[in-house]
């Protein structure tokens, strides 16, 4: 049954032999009606209050939906970011070895050449002193030579004395390097 306070407030009751004071059942009955309307006030304000409660926390859900894909969006954003810095690297990295790779193998290549030029200059050194052992070995025989004319008397003859193209022979059964041998031009 579906009772207002304005139902209550004009509800009559009918009269009995022995029934109860009027007066303090009408009493009763406004007092009731009044807590009652109280209570249908409250109930309104409460479903009013739970209305906006309701719609507020509708908004927290729909803003923490919105912060937990923000979230994820940065999550991979960030994830992306670090593969792409990762991949970033890596290919930095190859190309400095490359780079060092190849400066690694000009060097060698230039240590190669200048090691080349080194034994190169070594043989020509070589070849320079063995000729002027030679030409040594050629001028002491000459002064062995003039010695040796002087020694024996022939100071009152001269000799025409022309330059003799002496060429270093070393024979390879001869022990004695740069033997000379001397032919007329």
């Amino acid at each position: 049954m579906n009772v207002s306070p304005l139902d209550l407030r004009n509800q009559r009751f009918q009269l009995a032999f022995r029934g109860f004071d009027r007066v303090e059942v009408a009493t009763f009955m406004a007092a009731a009606a009044d807590d009652y309307e109280e209570a249908l006030r409250e109930t309104d304000r409460l479903r009013q209050d739970l209305s906006r409660v309701e719609a507020v926390l509708a908004e927290h859900r729909e803003q923490e939906r919105n912060l937990r894909n923000t979230l994820l969006t940065v999550q991979k954003l960030s994830d992306d970011i670090r593969a792409n810095a990762a991949e970033e690297a890596r290919r930095i990295i190859r190309e400095a070895e490359g780079r060092a790779n190849l400066m690694l193998e000009k060097a060698q290549a230039r240590l190669e050449d200048l090691q080349r030029e080194t034994d190169g200059l070594k043989l020509k050194r070589k070849e320079g002193e063995t000729s002027i052992e030679g030409m040594i070995s050629a001028l002491r025989n000459t002064l062995d030579f003039v010695r040796e004319q002087d020694a024996a008397g022939r100071e009152d003859q001269i000799l025409i004395h022309r330059p003799r193209h002496i060429e270093p022979i070393v024979d390879a059964g001869d022990e004695q390097e740069g033997r000379l041998v001397q032919s007329a031009s």
